[in-house]
């Protein structure tokens, strides 16, 4: 338990030293609410992110390196049972001392106080968001003592990142000019960075339970994943840093200093992965390996040390970040220009140039999830691709070429110019659509990549689920084989696009983030697998005959092209109060009848590559059924066919004779 202990003691006394510095605990001039409640709710939310760490660690841990047959397993969702209980009660006191902090009211046990702290728990959306977090977190906390199935630990795994959700939704982030940044970016954030330090705490917790030979193992692990996380951490810290400090010279404030020396700790954190990865894992591993007893043992010795000093900068970089989410930004939280068009009050974002055709090219809208995301897919693709010709096997290069093809278009629609312009333009939000439903997977398709990961990762033997484990379990699951169904993968492409445009889901896409990210998913999801189910190479439990393909291609793309028809010849807006109201000067209809037109002809290209697939894949399936046959009739020396006359002849004898 030293290890923990370190680590509670360095954040607190980071907390307190980062609060006195950036005067996050000054008291305030007007309606004070007193020295508990300043001093209180930074630590108190120091203690929900170390708990939510050691909740979420604990989770992944457990699905990806521990084996379910071993007593680690056990302990490790023990260990993130006890997190989430203690997550649990720090939100909820959170969020007392935020409604403290918020209206100044004094602490009572008085009926006053009482409804008014359930005003501010139901109805204002601060509070909302405490209350949510509370009691996601009581969820976890039950989940994770009566949950043992190894699959099922991974839907509680996502409830308790889910519990993180409301809390990127507030803070800084919340009057930021770039809002969908801010969130996305301290999302990320808090997420990897709860997976990075909740997972080496729960390997320190498990001490016991791994021995000389099965450390180095858990360690290989969880150092890939390490690895991610600094990265992301990384990268999303600095999107952070840069939205609320915004210019240079502003490093010098003190919530300049403070994200400095965040900085210097995340640095020195990623020289401790570096040792780790290269040096001792590889040691300890050999030495193990060569059943060296002396030798694991002081190098174990050597990785704990390492390890306390890990959780001490950790500590450091905890609750400087728990003392900066009370520190007074460089950038205002709040516009101090009032907008000027009706555009800036309804998305809080000032206005892109006119959107001249060019500007389609040359504007950006980043989106860090999606640049992550996409980054990584071409990364883990061609590490893979690289793996097996390593070892001789070869892979098509066309497959490398269309995968990171569909990818770098895939950043271009989330991040480039049609992501700048589609919350204002209708037109713009339907090539969004038609681009990651249809062009998208076109190209990601014949990439194969469940095929690349079922023989590029290595299988693991010890029970633990690894990439592949995890890839193969989902594709060969009931689940997988009702949606990737032909028929089904058709409903839901064709489907979605009346039930998205005429129902509140639309709505929810634009006026918030989460929808926004939703939408994008869904769109790509769906059309994978409608691709799929046509031109797919890799494995899935039932396809169709290719006649029937490309008759469930045609009459899937003629309800497409129906509901773009739709679209053109309606007389109606489609969220009238939403970009009716953008106040442009351009004509709302006319852009809606525009995207109808972009819905019905950008679908034609596809279709057209889609049909010429499935005809060259039906060609090359009777060519090889053809020389299946000659091969067979060689061996057998026509065998087949001579007995098949002789038959004949038999039954013309018969005939003569009757």
């Amino acid at each position: 338990m030293f290890g923990p202990a370190v680590l509670i003691v360095v954040a607190i006394a980071a907390t307190v030293a980062a609060l006195a510095y950036g005067g996050g605990a000054t008291p305030q001039l007007i309606q004070d609410p007193g020295p508990i409640a300043r001093w209180g709710l930074p630590i108190a939310k120091l203690v929900v992110n170390l708990s939510a760490a050691g909740m979420i660690g604990a989770l992944v841990l457990a699905v990806w390196a521990l084996t379910p047959k071993k007593r680690e397993f056990d302990v490790a969702l023990d260990v993130a049972a006890a997190s989430a209980a203690v997550f649990t009660v720090a939100s909820a006191a959170t969020g007392l001392l935020t409604f403290l902090v918020v209206t100044g009211v004094e602490l009572s046990l008085g009926d006053t106080f009482g409804a008014q702290l359930g005003q501010f728990l139901t109805t204002i959306e601060l509070g909302q968001a405490w209350l949510t977090t509370t009691l996601v977190g009581a969820a976890v906390t039950v989940l994770c003592f009566a949950v043992r199935n190894h699959t099922a630990l991974v839907f509680v795994a996502v409830l308790a990142v889910f519990a993180l959700v409301p809390m990127a939704q507030q803070g800084h982030s919340a009057g930021t000019a770039g809002h969908s940044a801010a969130i996305t970016s301290l999302g990320l954030h808090l997420v990897f960075a709860a997976v990075w330090l909740g997972g080496l705490l729960t390997i320190v917790l498990l001490r016991n339970e791994l021995d000389g030979a099965r450390l180095p193992v858990v360690l290989a692990r969880y150092s890939t994943v390490a690895l991610i996380c600094f990265i992301v951490v990384a990268v999303s810290g600095y999107a952070n840093a840069a939205l609320r400090i915004g210019t240079w010279d502003q490093l010098g404030t003190p919530y300049g200093v403070l994200v400095i020396v965040k900085l210097l700790a995340l640095l020195a954190l990623g020289g401790f992965g570096a040792i780790q990865r290269r040096y001792l894992i590889g040691r300890m591993s050999r030495a193990a390996a060569a059943g060296k007893a002396d030798r694991p043992a002081s190098r174990i010795s050597e990785f704990w040390i390492l390890v306390v000093a890990e959780l001490a900068f950790m500590g450091i970089a905890s609750g400087v970040a728990a003392a900066l989410a009370r520190t007074a930004t460089p950038v205002a939280e709040q516009p101090g220009v009032i907008a000027q068009t009706p555009a800036e009050i309804l998305t809080g974002e000032p206005l892109p140039p006119w959107p001249d055709l060019y500007r389609y090219f040359t504007e950006w809208n980043l989106d860090l999830l999606w640049i992550l995301g996409c980054g990584f897919g071409i990364f883990f693709y061609l590490a893979g691709v690289w793996r097996l010709r390593r070892r001789g096997d070869k892979w098509p290069i066309y497959r490398s070429v269309l995968w990171v093809s569909g990818m770098l278009l895939l950043a271009y629609i989330t991040n480039g110019g049609v992501n700048a312009y589609e919350q204002y333009l209708f037109s713009a939000h339907m090539a969004a659509h038609m681009v990651l439903t249809m062009a998208v997977p076109v190209l990601l398709v014949p990439g194969a990549p469940v095929t690349l990961a079922a023989r590029a990762i290595r299988a693991r033997k010890d029970g633990s689920r690894g990439g592949r484990e995890w890839i193969l379990l989902a594709v060969h699951s009931k689940f997988a084989g009702i949606i990737a169904n032909p028929i089904v993968a058709a409903l839901l492409f064709a489907g979605s696009l009346w039930v998205f445009y005429y129902s509140p889901l639309f709505r929810w896409t634009m006026v918030d983030h989460i929808g926004h990210e939703w939408m994008i998913v869904h769109f790509l999801i769906t059309g994978y697998l409608f691709v799929q189910s046509l031109i797919g190479i890799d494995p899935v439990p039932y396809r169709l005959p290719y006649p029937f393909r490309l008759v469930l291609l045609l009459g899937t793309m003629a309800l497409h092209a129906f509901f773009g028809l739709a679209i053109m010849s309606s007389a109606g807006l489609l969220l009238a109060d939403w970009y009716g109201a953008m106040g442009w000067g351009t004509d709302a209809l006319v852009d809606q009848q525009m995207g109808g037109g972009l819905a019905w002809s950008i679908g034609e290209i596809p279709t057209v590559a889609l049909a010429i697939t499935v005809a060259v894949q039906w060609s090359r399936s009777d060519q090889k059924e053809s020389k299946r046959h000659d091969r067979h009739a060689d061996r057998t020396g026509d065998a087949e066919l001579e007995a098949y006359n002789a038959r004949l002849a038999a039954i013309a004898e018969h005939d003569r004779q009757g």
